[in-house]
């Protein structure tokens, strides 16, 4: 899962980052709309947290040209303020869930992880290839009846390849799955070091993850 945060407070959009990189969710830092922009225009995400006053303007503001363009992404607001009419406000444009500064990051991270359950609700939750299941909306892993005890990177990882039955996926799509921006110190042979993991973990499922050289890799069923 990645995550843009949209917060011109760089201490609490690190402490953010932290808690849901530990939670095992990929996040890039946006202080500005500009920034976010840019950040949307290169990169898909899985959600966004959006904070409502900006250096360059309301998050609101981006919030409803994501919606007037017809993105779907869930996003969360988050703001200092208070009132009932800017909740509804915001929610009218398009937002998922909004929380009050200050928070608790706790509370942060379960409304985000309810979010991103509901749009997987909203997709196709359960894949299942060979004997091998995976479940995006609960996050589990299963080689017939046993379920896998998988990291959620590793969990990231198989949600790309198992969606994508028989399609050769580059490294550079798969990292940008797995990491985010920040992780500048994570170099792209990463990925081979998951897809290893992967490999055992997932053995006896009846299912391949074949290195395609010079491609990437791809998922197939065994047979």
């Amino acid at each position: 899962m990645r995550i843009l945060i949209v917060e011109d407070a760089a201490d609490m959009a690190e402490a953010v980052a932290i808690r849901l990189r530990q939670a095992g969710m990929a996040c890039d830092l946006a202080e500005t709309i500009e920034a976010a922009e840019d950040c949307l225009a290169v990169q898909r995400y899985d959600a966004l947290v959006l904070d409502i006053n900006l250096p360059d303007g309301q998050g609101t503001e981006l919030l409803a040209a994501l919606r007037a363009r017809g993105e779907k992404v869930p996003v969360l607001m988050l703001t200092a303020l208070f009132s009932v009419d800017d909740r509804v406000s915001a929610l009218d444009l398009g937002a998922d869930d909004y929380l009050v500064k200050p928070f608790d990051h706790r509370e942060l991270e379960a409304r985000l992880r309810a979010l991103l359950r509901r749009e997987a609700e909203h997709k196709q939750t359960a894949v299942q290839l060979g004997r091998l299941s995976y479940d995006a909306a609960s996050f589990a892993v299963w080689v017939g009846e046993d379920r896998i005890d998988l990291t959620r990177r590793e969990i990231a990882l198989l949600g790309l390849l198992i969606r994508n039955p028989g399609r050769v996926m580059s490294k550079e799509r798969l990292y940008e799955g797995l990491f985010s921006f920040s992780d500048a110190d994570v170099g792209l042979n990463a990925i081979e070091l998951y897809i290893a993991r992967l490999r055992k973990k997932i053995a006896g499922s009846g299912v391949t993850i074949e290195t395609q050289r010079g491609l990437g890799y791809r998922m197939i069923a065994d047979g």
